[in-house]
């Protein structure tokens, strides 16, 4: 079982999920209420900054990441259940994460029936010229 992360729960999340996460221990800070209305870039961004796992219902992030190659080695879960309350999906999500502890640096699908998860880019060091 996993111990506790931090989280960057993007503003799509039920509060139900956010209570669920943090009463299974986890440090969770909510853009719903941290930052509303942020930015998708902003909302990575604070990610990084922070160290935390983002977690969101939100396809975007992955293409910040692979595409924009926005730095998130931190870690990116994408949610893509269909639980049939708010109160199930975070029983769902709770659960998941409790399973695995190599979140970060992964780009993580959780799904109704299994977790897909891909590395994430390494950041691109700008290069040094030679004089």
């Amino acid at each position: 079982m996993a111990g506790a992360m931090r989280l960057l729960a993007n503003e799509n999340l039920p509060a139900q999920t956010i209570t669920a996460l943090q009463q299974a221990g986890h440090d969770v800070v909510w853009m719903r209420t941290e930052a509303p209305g942020s930015r998708d870039e902003d909302v990575l961004a604070r990610a990084q900054s922070e160290e935390c796992i983002l977690i969101t219902f939100d396809k975007d992030f992955g293409e910040l990441a692979f595409r924009a190659h926005l730095p998130s080695a931190t870690g990116n879960v994408l949610l893509r259940i269909s639980a049939p309350s708010p109160d199930a999906m975070a029983l769902t999500i709770v659960s998941a994460l409790s399973r695995r502890t190599d979140w970060v640096g992964h780009f993580s699908v959780i799904e109704d029936d299994r977790v897909r998860m891909t590395p994430l880019p390494k950041p691109v060091r700008p290069s040094r010229g030679t004089d």
